[in-house]
């Protein structure tokens, strides 16, 4: 990684922006609402703040630790903690296993964020005239994914291209507090309506009988290292940005809050939204209760709600939730796209827009081939990446940091941190959690993820 200031943060707020940014996207406000009404509600909720809590934390950090002492790309960052050539060589497995990782999930997030541009686009039509045109780009079809998977695609390039301050801190601070402001508004506005009151039980009220269903374990696993990018590469990336002196577990702690927050609000918008639409005269469910159109519930369920409040109302709060979409999805795919970015930038002599540019190129491709394919793709990458690669890669990091990780040069490098207290309790704890109970539970749900 280079030494010029550029490549790092300027501040702790363009870190946080950043990193909560990475952490708040599609999978806190498209997957944790879908997740929490598919698997009960309240108990989807308490399972994964107690995931979040005992699990993403913890990995959180020690992902950041690891970028931010190797100070390079998630392979090299990881070989650089070994000891011996063969640690080293497992690591940088371990590594670019992340970077691939990171990559197939650009492909099917570039198209599912693509929709995101496009449903954000179409009451705009509708109001102006252009039904037809509205029609077409909320309808399913290949063209319209192709072109707004192009549309979205180019957008995370200009911010890429511009570097770490200048792009990624400087638009995660544009972006992220727009993102609150609008979500508050919309949980503001949604609560106001009729049926909402039902959807604040379903989410708030756990069914304890659910808590340890194997199928709510594994989503809110899922959940938890999709929503914080654990497994990716994204968050060794940032931490390879950041300078020696930050306190890592502070600045965990903020991106892991604002993270976990804002998957609440989310779901605090959207379960509520439903029961709203269903109040109504919108079907939401099936006749055996189950939820319908689950994986599509913001682009099926929530317009049919906007349609229902009638007038320029309904195509206003339907341009501006999609706008929050939209995003959440920008903020997300910038720190998904810089992981393959910055390693080809380390490893060859492009320069930084053409690397974006060659990325982006190879994004594009596979999404192409994604969209000519979509019936069986879209699903099976999302499973493999987010179900399967995520969670070992994540086990694979724990071991490595636990077992692997000179225990002198870990903690010269946590004493190297600013207002972290080698010998307090925290720092004491975490090394031995790592290495001991964080493989025990990934492992444990990785086994009900294979049996299931």
């Amino acid at each position: 990684m280079s030494s010029n200031d550029s490549s790092h943060f300027s501040s702790r707020v363009g870190f946080i922006m950043a990193a909560a940014g990475s952490a708040v996207g599609v999978g806190n406000i498209w997957g944790f609402p879908t997740q929490a009404a598919t698997h009960g509600g309240g108990a989807f909720l308490l399972v994964y703040l107690v995931l979040i809590l005992i699990l993403g934390y913890p990995m959180l950090v020690a992902e950041l630790m690891i970028g931010r002492h190797g100070q390079t790309n998630p392979a090299d960052a990881m070989a650089n903690v070994g000891q011996s050539s063969y640690s080293r060589y497992i690591g940088k497995i371990i590594g670019f296993a992340s970077i691939i990782t990171a990559t197939l999930i650009c492909t099917f997030y570039m198209i599912l964020s693509g929709w995101f541009v496009s449903f954000a686009v179409a009451p705009i039509a509708e109001v102006t005239g252009f039904k037809q045109t509205s029609t077409w780009l909320m309808a399913f079809s290949v063209e319209r994914n192709l072109l707004f998977t192009i549309v979205f695609t180019l957008m995370v390039v200009m911010v890429i291209r511009q570097g770490v301050q200048q792009g990624i801190e400087r638009w995660s601070k544009r972006l992220m507090p727009m993102l609150l402001v609008i979500l508050v508004m919309g949980v503001g506005y949604i609560l106001t309506l009729p049926g909402a009151a039902d959807g604040l039980t379903a989410l708030l009220v756990p069914d304890f009988s659910r808590i340890l269903e194997t199928e709510v374990l594994v989503g809110a696993l899922g959940q938890t290292f999709f929503s914080l990018t654990i497994g990716t590469g994204a968050m060794m990336v940032y931490g390879a940005y950041l300078n020696k002196q930050e306190n890592i577990a502070t600045l965990s702690a903020y991106v892991t809050l604002t993270d976990t927050c804002v998957a609440f609000l989310a779901a605090l918008m959207i379960i509520p939204a439903m029961y709203v639409a269903q109040h109504n005269g919108v079907q939401i469910f099936s006749a055996d209760g189950s939820l319908l159109n689950a994986d599509t519930l913001v682009f099926t369920v929530l317009p049919a709600l906007f349609d229902t409040l009638g007038g320029v109302l309904g195509p206003l709060i339907a341009i501006i939730f999609f706008i929050l979409m939209t995003i959440a999805g920008l903020t997300s795919a910038i720190s998904i796209v810089e992981v393959p970015t910055s390693y080809i930038v380390e490893k060859t002599n492009i320069e930084r827009h053409r690397a974006t540019y060659l990325v982006a190129g190879v994004i594009m491709l596979l999404s192409t081939i994604m969209v000519f394919n979509f019936e069986w793709l879209f699903g099976l990458i999302i499973t493999i990446t987010t179900e399967r690669a995520q969670p070992l890669i994540a086990l694979g990091i724990a071991i490595y940091l636990g077992w692997v990780w000179n225990r002198h040069s870990l903690m010269t490098t946590i004493r190297a941190q600013e207002g972290a207290n080698a010998d307090g309790l925290f720092w004491k704890i975490w090394p031995i959690y790592v290495k001991f109970v964080c493989p025990v539970l990934i492992t444990l749900i990785i086994v009900q993820l294979v049996s299931g």
